[in-house]
């Protein structure tokens, strides 16, 4: 069964982080020292889980009122291709609704830029580097 939730203990936060390392730092080579970082003491944790395996994750924080910044979304590599990026979107999307966020702006992977686009982000700068990856600021405006 596959279900996504915001962490709620330390040992589910180490579940997102554990997906994020697999991904970003073992697949992607970012440095663990960038991965995870300062924001994650704060930041809301989401984990998918395929029956009690973490299997993808994303984070996001309130970067000023009403405008959140989501980060980190991910899926291990053998479970890409099911939709689970859109399920944590919208997991994000609804967290964000419902504490009082409008606005979600994101550095988006150039390569997935089209991922966001059929969500509705739109790209808000030209490709930049973050890690030694090309990237794009894109954002949203969500609504009940």
């Amino acid at each position: 069964m596959i279900r996504v939730k915001v962490a709620g203990s330390e040992p589910e936060r180490e579940d997102a982080f554990s997906v994020r390392k697999m991904v970003f730092v073992e697949e992607q080579g970012v440095p663990l020292n960038l991965e995870l970082d300062e924001h994650d003491a704060s930041a809301a944790h989401f984990i998918v889980y395929s029956d009690d395996q973490p299997i993808g994750a994303g984070r996001i924080r309130e970067i000023t009122q009403g405008v959140g910044k989501v980060e980190r979304v991910c899926v291990l590599k053998e479970f890409r291709g099911k939709h689970l990026g859109n399920l944590i979107m919208h997991s994000l999307e609804e967290y964000a609704l419902k504490t009082g966020m409008h606005k979600i702006i994101l550095n988006a992977q150039s390569y997935a830029v089209p991922f966001y686009e059929k969500l509705g982000y739109i790209v808000t700068s030209p490709e930049f580097m973050d890690a030694d990856i090309p990237h794009r600021a894109m954002e949203k405006m969500i609504t009940q």
